[in-house]
């Protein structure tokens, strides 16, 4: 019946790849991760079994920490997108689980199925897809909004996961596996009880970290949108205004033409003409853009910036719900950003054009000396302390909502966003 064990080491080696791999974030294409694995961990697998079979499981299970931990913990390390406490979190999480799992099921085996592997088998079989169905229902899409989302804390909850592997593996295993040591059972049973009682404070810890990053996401956008209301209703104001004054242009207008003052009337329609052009949009034609543009302008004048604004759109349709949302994250990131600096080095740059089938953002800033940040990396989201970062995740969604992508980058002392977007889908409503 050793079979039945061996399927099942085989089984849970495999279960234990996929319940990871659902639950980290790599660096690569998941085509190219799903080969990378496959040839790195199959090798280790294979290794492991060959060892499972020549030396046994009491054996293979006091150096699996090396034969097997280690080496995979280095091949995702490298593969990884993060490389901090989120990834060390992440595949401790998956390891504890899956030996939690593999130490119950042989403990029942022992005591409950004589030692026949079946209900060891049977156990396994069932509480691995068990579990990867409870991570993929209630666990994966929260998880990995919290590795976008949250940048601290994850440290010292990755210690706590990789010393309680630790504790659980010692504790199975050594001197001699737990089966042979009765009288520890009841202490090893609470050490199990303990385990899912420990993740579940951890967790909690952290979704209360994810709810205040929505809650404060939710304010900002509330903020923004009552900026950009308020900028549109002293608009609709201004215009009424001008409305309501036009009669009287046109009362000024025709006592001029009729006194003969034709060099009068003409400067009298510049001004005019001045007014009209100013109501229409100072920076675009489209009023929802031209109230953020309006808003972060007068912002950044007050903090003493040097704003300089390149805007080639017209009247196009554009989704205007998403382009603000990416527009005022990315000129608030910059306001930040220019605040920190010394006056003479505030200056921030903002360009949008159509450049065939896409539309291009870029927002360019000044920036502290000791902000680096690779192309096609992002800024931790942590505000406190950072040039930049809260917010990006929105700009990211937003241009990925658009089917397009968000890059940011530094260079020559300057903190650059671009957003390119596809705009297929709503320029064919003005062709």
């Amino acid at each position: 019946m050793t079979i039945l064990r061996d399927l099942s080491v085989l089984w849970s080696l495999l279960h234990i790849l996929i319940l990871f791999m659902m639950l980290y974030r790599s660096r690569y294409s998941r085509k190219k991760t799903i080969v990378l694995t496959g040839i790195t961990m199959g090798f280790l697998i294979l290794l492991n079994m060959v060892g499972l079979i020549l030396y046994g499981a009491e054996v293979m299970g006091k150096v699996f920490v090396l034969t097997c931990t280690l080496p995979s913990l280095l091949v995702f390390w490298l593969i990884s997108k993060d490389r901090n406490g989120k990834f060390f979190f992440t595949f401790c999480l998956a390891d504890t689980v899956a030996l939690w799992i593999i130490v119950l099921t042989n403990v029942a085996d022992f005591y409950l199925g004589g030692q026949q592997y079946i209900l060891m088998f049977i156990g396994r079989m069932l509480l691995f897809p068990l579990v990867e169905w409870a991570a993929v229902r209630r666990l994966r899409r929260p998880y990995l909004e919290l590795q976008e989302s949250v940048a601290g804390g994850w440290g010292i909850f990755a210690a706590m996961t990789a010393f309680y592997y630790l504790l659980l593996a010692v504790k199975s295993n050594f001197p001699e596996v737990i089966t042979k040591r009765p009288r520890e059972l009841p202490a090893f049973f609470l050490i199990l009880i303990l385990m899912p009682l420990t993740y579940a404070v951890i967790f909690a810890a952290l979704y209360r970290q994810l709810l205040l990053f929505r809650k404060r996401q939710s304010e900002r956008i509330l903020q923004e949108q009552k900026s950009a209301l308020e900028i549109q209703l002293d608009n609709q104001q201004r215009i009424r205004k001008m409305k309501h004054d036009m009669k009287g242009h046109t009362a000024m207008l025709s006592g001029l033409l009729a006194a003969g003052k034709y060099q009068e009337a003409a400067g009298y329609l510049k001004v005019v003409e001045t007014e009209v052009d100013n109501l229409s949009g100072q920076f675009c034609a489209n009023p929802y853009l031209e109230a953020i543009f309006s808003y972060y302008s007068q912002k950044l004048q007050e903090a003493g910036a040097d704003c300089r604004m390149d805007i080639q759109v017209g009247e196009e349709a554009l989704p205007y719900v998403e382009l603000c949302q990416i527009l005022s994250n990315g000129l608030e990131n910059a306001l930040d950003a220019v605040k920190g600096l010394e006056k003479e080095k505030r200056e921030v740059s903002v360009q949008v054009k159509f450049n065939r089938n896409h539309l291009l953002i870029r927002i360019r800033n000044k920036c502290s000396d000791d902000l680096h940040v690779e192309w096609g990396t992002v800024p931790a989201t942590d505000k406190e302390g950072r040039d930049h970062g809260f917010g990006l995740a929105t700009v990211k969604e937003m241009a990925e909502r658009l089917d397009g992508e968000m890059f940011c980058y530094t260079e020559n002392g300057n903190f650059v966003l671009d957003v390119v977007v596809s705009c297929l889908a709503f320029t064919k409503e003005t062709q």
